[in-house]
């Protein structure tokens, strides 16, 4: 009796460890929907206010070119159907020739635009979602006071701002103006946060969202549902393990034949391998003795050699690339699998491809800090070829609309902190800043017969190594004035 009570208790703990261990995953796999499904509301909410944000400097831009009096009517005051058109426009005003503003704000927000070329935030009331935006130009200054609240456009809101139990403000220098209340914290589950800056650089507002994903929204039912699965389970082998123990104790006798039969099988095996061993080994002679045969041909079979081994080389990566696409077929990762990967290697790698391409595009490639130490990223190898394959692509590409003598490329390895970054700047015509929210949209691009899907798989196999990628401003590879992007991974 005590030693059934043992075995009894042995498969209640393996219920137990089996259950818990199970629920675990069932409870990781909800919670990661549950922060993709964040994620992905959070990053369309902050591509709309983006594009409002931008939206007001082109109005401002357009208000400068139109500013001098008498050129867009009789009154020559276009600005004044703008709240018609644009809600969130409370009202414009203008600072004439020789004029002065009313408010001392007004013209410290004019001088900051003159000095930046861009347009400057006077007056921030984010509590009540007002804030005040002033462009200098000549001869005539404008200045937009908006209202946030009437710039949502709620008819794209990827949320339910009533229901939604993400939290999501807009907050600069400790204000902040509530978009959508949430839910309010309890105790215990699970934070999720996120904290993107608006595309533009005139209204350096923060867009932060929260969601606590609390015990309730567990799937239960699953757990419980796993947790018969597994009783059911057990209870079947252990009614297995009963009845295999019967046989075997009705086999016991038979053991030494069998035992004897096994013997034989092995001899045969031998025997078998023996025989397969003669062709073999001379399958294997006579291919060296080939590859001594063509040694001895004039030396253009050792360019052709070399040909055929970097072909191989090739191969061999396809092969691996399409056996990630298989894998993540049959069975989709969540993480790439990283390892330690030296930058400037890949670098190199990529170069050694494309060098016949920036040859024929008259490309000038300017490489900093591959001499120096070795940076090394916790990275998915094939998959890291591939972004910089992208970027330098994309590089490419963009400088065919510049003169062949001013065609530069300029490629950076730095350490920031505990990252390492890659640079991949151009002298190319760079990105319009309406076009910046956009870019790593799936299917947007601005090349005619493009895809649109390079940037976009670049930034997701740069997001499931850990990663970022991102359009930085021009200038900050070797002072380029085109597109830039900064590939930010982790430090081994």
């Amino acid at each position: 009796m005590t030693h059934r009570m043992r075995t009894i208790g042995g498969w209640g703990l393996l219920w137990l460890v089996a259950t818990v261990a199970g629920g675990a995953l069932i409870a990781q796999a909800a919670l990661g929907r549950h922060e993709a499904a964040f994620g992905a509301d959070v990053r369309i909410a902050h591509r709309l206010l983006s594009q409002q944000a931008v939206q007001y400097d082109a109005v401002l831009a357009t208000l400068a070119l139109l500013g001098t009096p008498g050129e867009a009517g009789p009154d020559g005051r276009p600005e004044r159907r703008l709240s018609a058109v644009y809600p969130a426009i409370l009202d414009v005003l203008r600072r004439e020739r020789d004029g002065r503003w009313s408010d001392p704000r007004l013209a410290r927000a004019e001088e900051a635009s003159r000095t930046t070329r861009q347009p400057a935030l006077a007056e921030v009331d984010l509590p009540a979602g007002r804030y005040t935006l002033v462009a200098a130009a000549e001869p005539v200054s404008h200045a937009l006071r908006l209202d946030l609240a009437a710039a949502i456009p709620w008819r794209d809101w990827p949320m339910d701002r009533a229901a939604s139990p993400v939290r999501l403000t807009v907050e600069q220098a400790g204000q902040a103006f509530v978009v959508q209340p949430g839910r309010p914290a309890t105790a215990g589950g699970w934070t999720l946060s996120m904290q993107k800056t608006l595309a533009s650089p005139s209204q350096p507002f923060e867009v932060v969202a929260t969601r606590q994903v609390t015990w309730q929204e567990l799937p239960w039912a699953w757990i419980a549902l796993w947790a018969a699965a597994v009783g059911l389970a057990l209870a079947a082998a252990r009614t297995v393990q009963r009845l295999r123990t019967a046989r075997r104790r009705a086999e016991e006798l038979l053991r030494l034949g069998q035992v004897a039969r096994l013997n034989t099988l092995g001899e045969m095996a031998a025997g078998l391998a023996h025989e397969l061993n003669q062709p073999l080994t001379a399958i294997l002679a006579s291919t060296q003795a080939a590859r001594r045969l063509l040694d001895d041909r004039p030396p253009e079979l050792d360019a052709a050699r070399g040909a055929m081994g970097q072909a191989a080389e090739q191969a061999r990566r396809a092969a691996t690339v399409v056996g990630r696409l298989r894998r993540a077929i049959e069975r989709p990762a969540t993480d790439a699998e990283r390892q330690p990967v030296v930058l400037q290697d890949v670098v190199r790698s990529a170069l050694d491809l494309l060098e016949p391409e920036c040859a024929r595009h008259a490309v000038q490639v300017d490489i900093d800090a591959t001499d120096g130490p070795p940076v090394r990223v916790l990275a998915d190898p094939v998959a890291l070829e591939q972004i910089v394959h992208n970027l330098l692509v994309n590089a490419i590409q963009a400088l065919d609309a510049v003169p062949p003598g001013t065609r530069r490329i300029a490629i950076a390895v730095q350490v920031l902190g505990d990252q390492g970054r890659l640079a991949v700047g151009d002298s190319g015509p760079g990105i319009a800043p309406e076009l910046r929210p956009r870019l790593f949209e799936p299917f947007f691009t601005t090349r005619e017969g493009g895809l649109g899907l390079g940037l976009s798989l670049s930034e997701t196999l740069a997001t499931g190594m850990g990663g970022t990628l991102s359009a930085a401003p021009p200038g900050g590879a070797h002072g380029l004035r085109g597109a830039c992007f900064h590939l930010d991974l982790e430090l081994a």
